[in-house]
């Protein structure tokens, strides 16, 4: 159910490796609990963002939540198509509607993240 080429924060947040940068989104299970994305706010390009604190906020019909990163760094790609396309977060959580690309600055950070695996456990749990 969730990809096993990234890593997971408890969060529910997706890091996804790409040539030295981590790829982030949000999970299915995110996206299915939010319900109906109605809007999401995403930093800039060139900010810096701190791993496990805030970098947006995403609303949907039933609440409104922070973004996580799964890694401190520098923000050096927005999916701009969220703006106005808030909507494929429930469409493709784990695909089209990947939020930001960070140039991580602790390569290290990546060992702290959940497997697919363990996180899968974990909305095992929490959904029970």
């Amino acid at each position: 159910m969730y990809p096993d080429d990234r890593k997971y924060t408890q969060e529910h947040e997706w890091a996804k490796r790409e040539n030295g940068l981590i790829r982030v989104g949000i999970t299915k299970f995110a996206a299915d609990r939010l319900s109906d994305v109605v809007f999401v706010e995403l930093p800039q390009v060139g900010t810096e963002v701190q791993g496990m604190q805030p970098f947006g906020v995403i609303e949907s019909v039933k609440a409104a939540s922070d973004l996580f990163a799964p890694v401190s760094g520098r923000v050096v790609d927005v999916n701009a198509a969220l703006a106005d396309n808030p909507e494929l977060i429930n469409q493709d959580p784990h695909g089209t509607a990947w939020m930001i690309v960070v140039e991580p600055v602790d390569a290290s950070a990546w060992d702290k993240l959940l497997s697919a695996e363990a996180y899968a456990k974990l909305v095992g749990a929490e959904a029970q």
